[in-house]
């Protein structure tokens, strides 16, 4: 007797593991590309002369509008973590490793809340109000400098810790990818066969 399926949404590594689904892949690598613009821009415009101040605001503008737009996606990304789960890491992972990089995930998760949040909230306590790609949002905060200061070095340490930890995942994944070579890193990557083909079991 024999028991046939077609396997529909998975993918596998090289490795034969199991790899994260096309829609996770899909947002983890659109969010690190708009991460690492977003950090980049970021650190760019602090430098930018306060005068004339037109320059200045347009970039701070931008900078806002694509933190609201990443911090809505990154939501999305969160609801389909929490509803999906990741696929197991090979037993040839030590268990410190695993506790790493599960605490590292929970870390990461928590700076790309807290950035948009602290950034949308600072600009909330301005009497300025917030351009979204030209339109005006409404404006619900209030002139508060202490409250504006808090989320500005909330937003600021958030960004060290995680640029931090963007630097440690990105060397733990060249390592899984160039001297372990255990498919870890092919989990994640955007180019993944499906297989489509005909699974079969005997029993």
């Amino acid at each position: 007797m024999s028991d046939e399926k077609w396997a529909t949404d998975s993918a596998t590594s090289p490795a034969g593991m199991e790899s994260y689904t096309a829609t996770a892949r899909f947002l983890h690598w659109l969010i690190a590309v708009a991460v690492f613009a977003q950090i980049s821009l970021g650190t760019w415009m602090i430098g930018i002369p306060k005068a004339p101040p037109g320059i200045r605001v347009y970039w701070f503008n931008v900078h806002k509008s694509i933190g609201i737009t990443l911090g809505l996606i990154i939501m999305v990304r969160l609801l389909w973590r929490l509803t999906h789960a990741a696929p197991p890491l090979p037993s040839s992972v030590p268990l410190w490793q695993r506790r790493a990089a599960g605490a590292s995930h929970v870390l990461l998760y928590v700076c790309m809340i807290v950035m948009p949040l602290s950034g949308y909230l600072g600009s909330s306590f301005t009497k300025y109000p917030i351009v979204y790609f030209g339109m005006r949002l409404p404006h619900w905060g209030w002139e508060a400098p202490a409250l504006k200061e808090l989320c500005s070095q909330a937003h600021l340490v958030t960004a060290i810790m995680f640029i931090t930890l963007i630097a440690i995942h990105v060397v733990a994944a060249f390592k899984h990818l160039i001297v372990n070579r255990d498919g870890v890193f092919q989990r994640m990557w955007p180019s993944q066969s499906r297989t489509t083909g005909l699974v079969e079991t005997k029993t």
